[in-house]
């Protein structure tokens, strides 16, 4: 157990640093290899599981199927970055983690597991709460960033606008072929046609 519990916490570490990199450009052969790794994963761990009988297989059978689960969110987020993604993630996550606690579950009886089994729950209703609200506010902000940047070219327009009237009444103070010569200079400085 202790063995497993080492391999994952290096499997979080290395995932947790290389998320960044994955994000970046991950091609399609990184991709497959990446599904490949998780299913030879998943495939070790569930034979592992073979060592264990009763509750305490099917608690080791819930971690594996989690990790997977997590993992291949995971891949999924750094293949194809995007809010949906990053929820989906958060989902395999509080769902891998209910499925074990609830699990644990069983080697209650009575109250007691009624209580366990309700904590495991609480905690999922939570988590996927908090999933959900982080993917609202993440969309959120992007509608917000998107009208900042329109409301900014809107306002750089009218400065340009203004800038133009400006230098066009500049002009007015010339004759002749110096005007035209000053107009000429002020559309092609605003843009104007």
């Amino acid at each position: 157990m202790n063995r497993r519990r080492i391999s994952a916490i290096s499997l979080a570490i290395g995932l947790a640093f290389s998320a960044g990199a994955m994000a970046e450009n991950m091609s399609k052969e990184q991709y497959k290899s990446g599904k490949d790794g998780i299913a030879a994963d998943y495939k070790t761990d569930k034979a592992a599981c073979g060592a264990y009988a009763g509750n305490a297989k099917d608690i080791c059978k819930a971690e594996a199927d989690g990790r997977e689960k997590v993992a291949k969110a995971e891949l999924e987020t750094g293949y194809k970055p995007s809010i949906d993604a990053s929820y989906k993630l958060r989902l395999a996550r509080a769902e891998a983690a209910y499925s074990v606690a609830k699990e644990k579950c069983d080697d209650k009886s009575g109250n007691v597991k009624d209580v366990c089994v309700q904590e495991a729950k609480a905690v999922s209703v939570a988590a996927k709460a908090d999933a959900k609200a982080q993917m609202k506010a993440a969309e959120a902000n992007n509608q917000a960033g998107e009208k900042g940047a329109a409301a900014r070219k809107d306002a750089a327009a009218d400065k340009r606008d203004a800038d133009y009237a400006v230098a066009k009444e500049k002009c007015d103070a010339f004759a002749g072929d110096a005007k035209s010569s000053c107009m000429s200079d002020a559309k092609a400085r605003f843009g104007k046609t």
